[in-house]
Order: structure tokens, then C-alpha cells, then sequence
């Protein structure tokens, strides 16, 4: 098992085997959640909102936030698939409201706040503080915000650990894991299921968790 400081390598070797195309489409339960509970792309003050994407891979989530007016900081660690992001931004005229940044988030992390936090699927087989990454992600997070995060809470049949035997959290224990204290609303804390769709087109049902929270202050 490689440890936190192949995060860059592992990677960046991943994004350069994976098909470019792949990862480029909205996260449905992404998309889902954030056109219930954050529907127009604008923060507390009516600016145009900021949104920063943390582990966003090929885009797809910083892409379609961008196109809904957000302006997005787009946070990975692999620098072909930041390059990916830029390039599709470009392409799709947005390339003013996607910002690619390379973190290393077991390391440093983005300044500033935003108005929309999203985690999404931000696991790794790395060995790296992830408790403490969402505890920063919570930190990040404007007054008047939103906190996403969608985890799995099963494997699909084509992840690299569908034969391991893992024990996922269930919604509440993330939500306790970020130890949060007054000041804050939940909006979602739940596990839906869905079919997902794999990277050659295979499909299966796939549990996720979702929690959702408004920053109240």
C-alpha cells in the first residue's frame, strides 16, 4: 500500500492511464444536491458565488458549476488531470470561472472562503488525514454556505478495492467526524442508492452517502 507522499505520483499516474473523457459529466447525486439546496450560483452578499471542488479529478463538477455561473477553484493533485480541466474549460467558455490548483490536500489547502464546498468521492487508497481534510473543507466554508460531501458507502464492481473487505461510515458518523460545532444546519445526512455507470459503460447499484450542511454563521 503506498503511503501520503506518493500522492502526487499515484495520481498523476492514474489521470495519465484514464481516458480523458472519463469523469468529465456532472456527478449526478452532485448535481442533484446542489440544484436543491443551492440553486442560484451567488454568496450572502448576491456577488456571483464561489465554489472550490476539492479532489476534481477531470472536471466534470467544477465544469457544470461553472456553466450555472459559479466561479469555481478547481483543487487536485495531478497535474494531467488539472491540465484536463483547464483545457475543457477553455473549450466549454469558462475558462474565466474555473480555476485549476494543484494541491497535495493532506499538505496545504486553498485560502480563503466559498460560498459552495464540495468533497465529492474524495477517498484515495492512500494513507492520508481525510477526517482532518473535511474538518478543513467545513472550515472553508463562507456564512451563509454550503458543505457537500458524497462519499461511498459501497464499491462498485469496477473500483481497484471492490474485493476488499472495507467497512464504510455510515452518514452520521462523517457528520460527527467533522466535529462542528453551534452554527450550523443540516440539510441532508442520508444514504440513497443509484445505478452508476462504469468507464467501459457497465452499470450497478451503488449506495452513497450524502451530507449536506448550511453555515448559518
Amino acid at each position: 500500500m503506498p503511503t501520503d507522499t506518493d500522492s502526487a505520483a499515484f495520481w498523476e499516474q492514474h489521470y495519465a492511464r484514464l481516458d480523458g473523457a472519463w469523469g468529465t459529466h456532472p456527478n449526478p447525486v452532485v448535481a442533484e444536491a446542489v440544484t436543491a439546496l443551492a440553486p442560484e450560483a451567488r454568496g450572502a452578499s448576491g456577488a456571483p458565488g464561489t465554489a472550490l471542488d476539492l479532489g476534481c479529478g477531470h472536471g466534470g463538477d467544477a465544469l457544470w458549476l461553472a456553466a450555472r455561473g459559479w466561479d469555481v477553484t478547481a483543487v487536485d493533485v495531478a497535474p494531467t488531470a488539472l491540465d484536463r480541466v483547464a483545457e475543457r474549460a477553455r473549450a466549454a467558455g469558462v475558462a474565466d470561472r474555473v480555476h485549476p490548483v494543484a494541491h497535495d490536500l493532506a499538505r496545504t489547502f486553498p485560502a480563503g472562503t466559498f460560498d459552495l464546498v464540495g468533497a465529492a468521492y474524495f477517498h484515495t487508497p492512500l494513507d492520508i488525514p481525510r477526517d482532518a481534510v473535511l474538518r478543513r473543507a467545513a472550515g472553508a466554508v463562507a456564512p451563509h454556505g454550503l458543505l457537500l460531501i458524497v462519499e461511498h458507502a459501497s464499491f462498485a464492481p469496477w473500483s481497484w478495492r471492490s474485493e476488499d473487505e472495507v467497512r464504510f461510515p455510515t452518514p452520521d458518523e462523517t457528520l460527527a467526524s467533522l466535529r462542528l460545532g453551534d452554527g450550523w444546519r443540516v440539510e441532508r445526512c442520508d444514504a440513497p442508492q443509484r445505478t452508476a455507470t462504469g468507464p467501459q459503460g457497465q452499470t450497478a447499484t451503488v449506495t452513497d452517502n450524502v451530507i449536506a450542511l448550511r453555515r448559518n454563521t
